[in-house]
């Protein structure tokens, strides 16, 4: 859950203090921070927190008050670390890095055109990832994920469809998937074998000619191999957002049912391909979009998958798992029950890509907005129209880029 709440030099805030202090009180046995950026170029918006070797010191004290925070209720937390690629939104770099020059398209939305990455662009990266890692330890962050999923760079060295290189890190699935080995690599060296790694997949990219499940299950074994400790299954790209329960940016999420054995994997998007992992590979599965029930995530837990991953609940009850497992709850919150004013104003099944776009775009500001909310002191608002929420969101987003752009033009 990207927070997008970073301060005006893209250092952890105090709005991060107030949020995590929630969900740290909120029963859940491991947070994962939202994305924070390893390279101040190349990042997913502009109210990310970057963390490099230039601002490491300066926010040092910050990224300790946010460990002490989110960890003392004997709760785990680990530093989820990007690179955005060719995902950089356009109005904050018109040439970002990425593995090929294939750009990124989709409707309300400009992307630059990417910059194949040479070499030693290559190895920056991998030395990025690392020091981030070897500074998340340093500031009592109990593990890291390496986020490999949802389009994001390394989603996008393993994609055929976007890297389409000729050398080393392109063309076999082995060349691919490279970046990613050596990243661990790096960041094992310098963490330590105890130090929980794990990492961010996709089980596919649900596009013609991209990453395929046959291939994630291939990597998956590759990861097994390099010892990582936890691997998080998801899937989809901003073109394909399957993450978020949409193909295209434009469908309904799968709505819950009464679920039996035979039927678990309806709840949750990528159930299924989790299943198919763990009859291949003894890696222990983090499985994550689409839970909300007691007896799916009970049934997952007991023949599929370790872990149980819950996000946009906890944008809409703060305290959803801590209800869940006390028993006070059955089902989680549904965050169509509080849009279904917004689902007046457009549907959802609209034949036209910009008002699918538009709607999408409207339920995932509804989200950001009530991050902020809780970031701000205040308890989310589930009355909220997302349509203002868009609005909302945007003003916001793009008072947020002016700032990022004065200061990088004269950092």
């Amino acid at each position: 859950m990207t927070e997008r709440i970073a301060d005006s030099n893209n250092h952890v805030s105090e709005k991060h203090l107030s949020l995590y202090r929630r969900w740290s009180e909120g029963g859940c046995g491991l947070l994962i921070s939202g994305n924070v950026m390893v390279d101040r170029f190349n990042i997913e918006g502009a109210g990310n927190i970057i963390l490099d070797e230039k601002n490491f010191q300066d926010q040092k004290n910050m990224l300790k008050k946010w460990t002490d925070i989110s960890t003392r209720n004997n709760t785990h937390f680990w530093m989820q670390l990007s690179h955005a690629g060719r995902q950089t939104p356009g109005s904050i770099n018109s040439s970002p890095l990425a593995p090929s020059s294939v750009r990124l398209k989709i409707p309300g939305r400009k992307f630059g055109i990417p910059v194949e990455m040479s070499p030693k662009d290559i190895k920056n990266t991998i030395n990025q990832f690392a020091f981030a890692a070897k500074a998340a330890k340093e500031v009592g962050f109990t593990g890291i994920q390496i986020h490999s999923a949802h389009g994001y760079l390394l989603s996008q060295f393993l994609s055929p469809n976007i890297n389409i290189r000729k050398d080393g890190w392109g063309g076999s699935l082995i060349n691919r998937s490279r970046l990613l080995v050596q990243i661990i690599r790096s960041c094992r060296k310098e963490l330590g074998k105890n130090f929980p790694i794990s990492v961010k997949l996709n089980s596919s990219d649900f596009q013609k000619g991209g990453f395929s499940d046959e291939e994630s299950i291939a990597v998956a074994k590759i990861l097994y191999d390099e010892k990582i400790d936890l691997l998080e299954i998801s899937g989809g790209t901003y073109e394909q957002a399957k993450f978020l329960g949409y193909d295209n940016l434009a469908v309904k999420p799968k709505k819950n049912i009464s679920l039996k054995k035979s039927t678990i994997a309806r709840e949750s998007y990528f159930l299924s391909y989790a299943e198919k992992i763990s009859a291949q590979t003894d890696l222990p599965l983090m499985v994550t979009g689409g839970f909300r029930t007691q007896n799916g995530m009970n049934a997952a837990l007991s023949s599929i998958c370790q872990m149980i991953g819950v996000a946009r609940p906890l944008c809409t009850d703060p305290k959803a798992v801590k209800k869940l497992l006390l028993q006070e709850i059955e089902v989680l919150p549904i965050f169509e029950d509080s849009l279904s004013i917004g689902q007046k104003w457009l549907s959802i099944n609209s034949p036209i890509t910009i008002l699918k776009s538009l709607n999408a775009l409207s339920i995932i500001s509804w989200y950001y907005v009530q991050l902020r909310r809780m970031s701000d002191g205040l308890n989310p608002n589930l009355k909220l129209n997302p349509l203002k929420a868009l609005f909302i969101n945007e003003i916001i987003e793009r008072k947020t880029i002016k700032i990022y752009k004065k200061r990088i033009k004269n950092s």
